[in-house]
C-alpha cells in the first residue's frame, strides 16, 4: 500500500450523539475509474470533474500514464485525458503495471489491454489484491486470444500479452459487472460482434459511459439485456461530472438510521438503479429514507438522499439483491444485528473473494459484541438483539487489508459504545478518503490515530 500504516482508535462509551446535519461525501469510485479508462481509448480531450482523488483512482491515473496517455490535472479534482483512440495503448516490453488494491482497475484494463497490439508486460497489485483470484477473467480474456503466463496460475503477479488477432466473443454474464465490462472493453478492439447476455442485472456505468456511440455499443431489453459490441468503431470523446458515491452514503446513511433522533441530509449522490440495493432492502423494511431532486447527466441518475433514524424490521434478501447491494452487505449484517429478530441473507457467497473473505469476519466482529450468526457456504443468518450497549466490549480488527470492514468496524463501535483498534485503516483512503474527515468535521466523532 502506498499509504504509510495507520491505526484508528476509539475509547469505550464513544458512541455519537444525535445530530442533524447536510455533508456531501466522496465522489464516485468506480465511474471515476470508467471515466479515465474510456477517455483513454477516446478519440480527442475528454474532460472530467468531481474526480474522486483516491489511491485506487490515482493507480488508473498512474497505469494510463504509463501506458502512453497523457492525463493533465487542472484543478483538485478536474482532470482532461488526452485519448489516441482504441488499440492505441503502449508499453515498453516486460514494463510492470501496478493495479494497487483496485479490482475494479485491474479487470478492466485487462480487458482493454487483452485486445490491443503489442501488449507484453507484467500485472500485479498491492499484497490484497494479489491474493484475490483471477481465473473467471483470466479464461475470459483467453477466449479473445490474451495469453497469461504462468499457465494454471490465476493470482497477480502474471505474465500478460494481448492477442495477435482478437475475434468477438459471445458470453452469459453472471453477477459480476466488473467481468462483464472487461468483455465489453476488450470487445471494442476486436473484430466482429462481441454479444453478452445478462443473467441478472448488474451495474451498468461502463454501458452508459459507452452509448452515445451508437456504432460501437447496442443495448437491447431493460432488466435481462442483450448487449452488442461491434470492434474496431471509434469512441466520442466526452465531458462528465462524478457524482458522490451510493456506496460511501451508506456508510452515513447507516449510522443515522441506526442513531436516535438524527436526521441526515447527503447531497449529490448516485443514485443508478444497479447501485442502489441497499436501499431498496431498507425502503422495504421501513426505514425512513427518501430520494429528492433527482436528476440525470450523461446517462446516470443522481439526487439528494434524506435519511431519519427508525425502527426497522428484521431483514431478509434472496440472491437476485446481491449484484445490486455488493458493498453494502457488510452494513446489513451490522444493521440486522442491531435490530430484534432473526435477519436472513441469501445469495452471499461472492462476499468470499473480496479483499477479505467479509462475511466470515464480519461475523467475527459481531460476536465481540455478543451477537450470534450462523454463516453457511451462500447464507448468514444474524439473531439481532436490538439496541446494544457495549461500553465494556472491545472491537479488534486485525491487520485484513479490507477498507469495508475497518470502515463497518467504526460505525459499529460509534453505535454501540463499544471501543475499538482497528488495523490497516488506511485502507479507507482507496475509496472513501474524506470519511474520516466528516465524521470529526461534521459529525464530531472522536478518535485517535496511531501509527
Amino acid at each position: 500500500m502506498s499509504a504509510k500504516s495507520f491505526s484508528v482508535s476509539l475509547h469505550n462509551n464513544s458512541k455519537i450523539r444525535s445530530f442533524k446535519k447536510t455533508i456531501r461525501i466522496d465522489s464516485d469510485k468506480s465511474l471515476s475509474i470508467r471515466s479515465f479508462l474510456i477517455g483513454s481509448i477516446s478519440q480527442g480531450v475528454s474532460s472530467v470533474k468531481n474526480v474522486l482523488e483516491s489511491e485506487d483512482v490515482q493507480s488508473k491515473i498512474n497505469a494510463c500514464r504509463k501506458l502512453g496517455i497523457k492525463i493533465k490535472k487542472k484543478e483538485s479534482g478536474y482532470y482532461e485525458i488526452y485519448g489516441k483512440g482504441l488499440g492505441s495503448l503502449t508499453a515498453k516490453k516486460n514494463a510492470s503495471i501496478n493495479f494497487g488494491n483496485s479490482g475494479t482497475l485491474a479487470r478492466l484494463l485487462i480487458g482493454i489491454l487483452s485486445t490491443t497490439p503489442d501488449i507484453d508486460l507484467k500485472v500485479h497489485g498491492d499484497h490484497s489484491l494479489n491474493k484475490r483470484s483471477m481465473k473467471k477473467l483470466i479464461n475470459l480474456m483467453s477466449k479473445f486470444g490474451a495469453i497469461f503466463l504462468p499457465k494454471n496460475k490465476f493470482t497477480f503477479p502474471l505474465k500478460m500479452m494481448s492477442s495477435r488477432f482478437p475475434v468477438a466473443i459471445d458470453y452469459k454474464a453472471g453477477v459480476s459487472a466488473q467481468l462483464k465490462s472487461a468483455v465489453i472493453l476488450a470487445g471494442l478492439n476486436s473484430y466482429g460482434t462481441t454479444k453478452i447476455k445478462e443473467q441478472i442485472s448488474s451495474r451498468n456505468h461502463t454501458e452508459n459511459l459507452l452509448k452515445k456511440n451508437k456504432p460501437a455499443i447496442r443495448i437491447i431489453g431493460t432488466k435481462k439485456k442483450l448487449i452488442e459490441v461491434t470492434g474496431k468503431k471509434n469512441l466520442e470523446k466526452f465531458n462528465m461530472s462524478v457524482s458522490g458515491d451510493p456506496s460511501s452514503a451508506a456508510f452515513f446513511t447507516t449510522l443515522t438510521l441506526l442513531n436516535e433522533n438524527s436526521f441526515l441530509k447527503i447531497k449529490n449522490v448516485g443514485l443508478n438503479p444497479t447501485r442502489i440495493g441497499f436501499y431498496k432492502i431498507l425502503k422495504k423494511h421501513k426505514a425512513k429514507l427518501k430520494f429528492v431532486n433527482l436528476r440525470k447527466t450523461n446517462n446516470e441518475i443522481c439526487g439528494d438522499i434524506i435519511v431519519k433514524s427508525c425502527k426497522l424490521k428484521p431483514l431478509r434478501t434472496s440472491a437476485s439483491m446481491y449484484p445490486s447491494t455488493t458493498d453494502e452487505y457488510l452494513l446489513l449484517f451490522l444493521i440486522a444485528a442491531l435490530q430484534k429478530g432473526v435477519s436472513v441473507f441469501n445469495g452471499i457467497s461472492d462476499l468470499s473473494n473480496k479483499e477479505s473473505s467479509r462475511a466470515h469476519e464480519m461475523k467475527k466482529i459481531l460476536s465481540q459484541i455478543g451477537v450470534k450468526c450462523i454463516l453457511k457456504k451462500d447464507q448468514m443468518k444474524i439473531f439481532g438483539k436490538g439496541k446494544i450497549n457495549a461500553s465494556n466490549k472491545k472491537i479488534s480488527i486485525g491487520n485484513l487489508g479490507d477498507h469495508r470492514i475497518a470502515m463497518n468496524g467504526f460505525i459499529l463501535a460509534l453505535l454501540t459504545g463499544a471501543g475499538a483498534i482497528i488495523k490497516n485503516f488506511e485502507t479507507v483512503f482507496t475509496s472513501s478518503p474524506s470519511f474520516l474527515k466528516i465524521m470529526k468535521n461534521n459529525l464530531g466523532v472522536k478518535f485517535e490515530i496511531r501509527k
